[in-house]
């Protein structure tokens, strides 16, 4: 492959620049291998080990597998039209107007929210070790820090994710490898009596609450792979977005079955799934104490600290990018498409940032009103994607194949019975999701519904007013797209 210079313009802009191609092919890797792995791993895991008991391994293998599907038809349509905008400017071309303002805005909306949740988050962990700042004070420097980053150069970003999912990537790694050897009593020095494959059938059996524990397992699960598209997103600023995009989506499949099911089927083989520990402790402490390695809660603070910065360096970074591709689409104030001389969208990042600081204000002052409605209502918005995905890709493979059918290097598996299969999958989840009282299923999906009904309002609103302007017309992904949309 030949490198193209890393100040080549990958989206122009008005006003300014353009986004850079300023990620290297290593921050590439490391943003789709580290992406899929969030903070939710680690500290929600345990809620859903003590709901469904081993047989969550059933609920990760099922959402894990959603999100294969999932990928595979995102990497379709980016390897063939890569750009910042990823899903939403597809769902703009493919369905209309209307779905790219709808989808980019929700999403838009659940990262600003993101934001909020993880910098509280990293200012408990912080706040515990230097208990002279505030928690309101560190959860200010980690976004303040994070948005400086962000503001210098997309290049930074992809550094600082780089050595946040590298650590992610190694400490995972790590605990597989020790917690395995531990399994089979091959660990020098590692005498546990709790250890063993058989803590996955006795106590209870595989499924000590039944069947059903393994849909309400997903309804707790899923959330936590929310992030696997953004390299999707940041392949648009990379040196070859195509070989970026096929690479991570070719790669989805040994990410989510290592570092998800791996881990997990070390925790629940390492302790009994009712084990106490994992409750009070959480499931990866419970799981480091039990090998009596010392100082396993500050070790896995650590981690979880780590990957709390990851995602709110990447949400900071993917709210930013779309609300950059709403601009240039006329769907956002087109200061928000307009970029400084190193491809920054200084301003989409820093209306983004402004927005996350007003929801951690009300997590500090309103935790249990204002702050638990955007949190809910923001909840169901990455099934809604994901639904949106599937619509697209039926619409986009057909689209594709009439015009620039040498693009297809990614191809969706069994098109298009496996993508009504997946959307009906999807739509199952959310209406499971409809009868979940017990962890706030419904709630969730109610205020996300009503939140999208509002954004669709707002978007045929204006669809209406613009006189129906024909879709994708403003969808700029690249030279290419931009010509095609021309002549088809």
């Amino acid at each position: 492959m030949t490198s193209q210079p890393t100040k080549k313009t990958a989206e122009p802009a008005p006003g300014g620049h353009g986004l850079q191609a300023g990620l290297k092919n290593r921050h590439l890797s490391m943003i789709a291998i580290g992406g899929v792995i969030g903070a939710g791993l680690f500290v929600g895991s345990s809620s859903g080990i003590a709901t469904a008991g081993p047989g969550i391994l059933l609920s990760y293998a099922l959402v894990g597998t959603l999100v294969v599907l999932v990928m595979r038809m995102l990497g379709e349509m980016s390897a063939a039209n890569p750009t910042s905008g990823s899903f939403s400017a597809h769902a703009d071309r493919a369905l209309g107007r209307w779905a790219g303002f709808s989808i980019g805005w929700l999403y838009w909306f659940f990262w600003v929210v993101v934001l909020a949740v993880e910098a509280t988050a990293g200012a408990v962990i912080l706040e515990g070790w230097i208990p002279a700042v505030p928690q309101w004070g560190w959860a200010l420097i980690v976004m303040v820090v994070l948005t400086a980053t962000n503001l210098v150069s997309v290049g930074s970003y992809g550094e600082f994710e780089f050595w946040f999912a590298g650590i992610k990537v190694v400490a995972i790694a790590a605990f597989i490898v020790i917690g395995g050897l531990a399994v089979f009593g091959l660990l020098p020095g590692v005498d546990s009596d709790q250890a063993g494959l058989s803590n996955l059938t006795d106590h209870g059996g595989f499924l000590p609450h039944g069947p059903g524990a393994i849909l309400t397992g997903v309804l707790l699960v899923v959330f936590s792979f929310m992030g696997s598209e953004i390299a999707t997103l940041a392949a648009g600023e990379s040196e070859n977005p195509q070989q970026a995009v096929t690479k991570a989506t070719n790669s989805i499949i040994w990410r989510v079955a290592v570092f998800y099911l791996g881990s997990i089927l070390v925790v629940v083989s390492l302790l009994p799934w009712d084990s106490k520990a994992i409750a009070d402790k959480g499931s990866y402490v419970a799981a480091l104490d039990s090998l009596d390695i010392p100082q396993a809660g500050q070790i896995m603070n650590f981690i979880v600290l780590t990957s709390v910065l990851s995602c709110l360096n990447s949400g900071l970074y993917t709210a930013s990018r779309m609300a950059f591709s709403l601009g240039q689409r006329g769907d956002a104030p087109k200061g928000f498409a307009r970029t400084t001389g190193n491809g920054v969208p200084r301003t989409a990042i820093l209306v983004s940032v402004a927005f996350g600081f007003v929801a951690v204000f009300f997590n500090y002052k309103f935790p249990d009103s204002v702050f638990l409605f955007l949190v809910n209502s923001s909840g169901a918005v990455a099934l809604f994607v994901w639904l949106v995905i599937c619509f697209s890709q039926l619409r986009m493979r057909k689209i594709i194949q009439r015009e620039s059918p040498e693009k297809l290097v990614v191809k969706m598996w069994l098109y298009p019975y496996l993508t009504w299969a997946t959307a009906a999958l999807i739509v199952f989840v959310l209406g499971y999701m409809l009868t979940d009282t017990e962890h706030d299923g419904r709630k969730t999906v109610l205020l996300s519904l009503l939140v999208a009904a509002v954004v669709l309002a707002i978007a045929f609103v204006k669809e209406k007013v613009r006189g129906g302007r024909p879709a994708g017309v403003g969808a700029v992904a690249s030279e290419t797209e931009r010509d095609e949309v021309k002549t088809g």
